[in-house]
C-alpha cells in the first residue's frame, strides 16, 4: 500500500512539474513567429501520433485498419462531414474483415 502512494505523489509531482514549468519559463508573450508557429501545430502533430497507430491496428487484420484509413482519407480529402467519413471508415473495414473471414 505503502507502493502505491509514492507511485500516486511522484506521478502527480511529474505530471504537475511538466504543466508548470513552461508557465514559470514563459512570462511573457511569445514573440517569435517560428516558435508560434511551431507551436500551433504541436496538438495536431501529438493527436495523430497517438491516434493513426490506433487506428492501423484496431482491427484483428492490418489490412482492415489500412483501407479503412485509405477510405476515410479519399472522402475527407472530398470533404465529406465527419460522420460519412467515420461510418464509410467503420463499413470500409468491416467488409475487408468479412471478406477475409470467407
Amino acid at each position: 500500500m505503502e507502493y502505491f502512494w509514492i507511485s500516486l505523489f511522484v506521478m502527480a509531482g511529474v505530471t504537475y512539474l511538466i504543466r508548470a514549468i513552461p508557465f514559470a519559463m514563459c512570462k511573457g508573450k511569445v514573440e517569435n513567429k517560428f516558435i508560434k508557429s511551431f507551436l500551433a501545430y504541436v496538438p495536431y502533430a501529438v493527436l495523430g501520433a497517438m491516434t493513426f497507430p490506433a487506428i492501423l491496428y484496431s482491427a484483428d487484420h492490418l489490412l482492415a485498419g489500412i483501407v479503412g484509413t485509405i477510405v476515410a482519407l479519399l472522402l475527407s480529402y472530398q470533404r465529406k462531414s465527419l460522420l460519412t467519413v467515420a461510418l464509410a471508415a467503420c463499413a470500409a473495414a468491416f467488409v475487408v474483415l468479412a471478406v477475409m473471414a470467407i
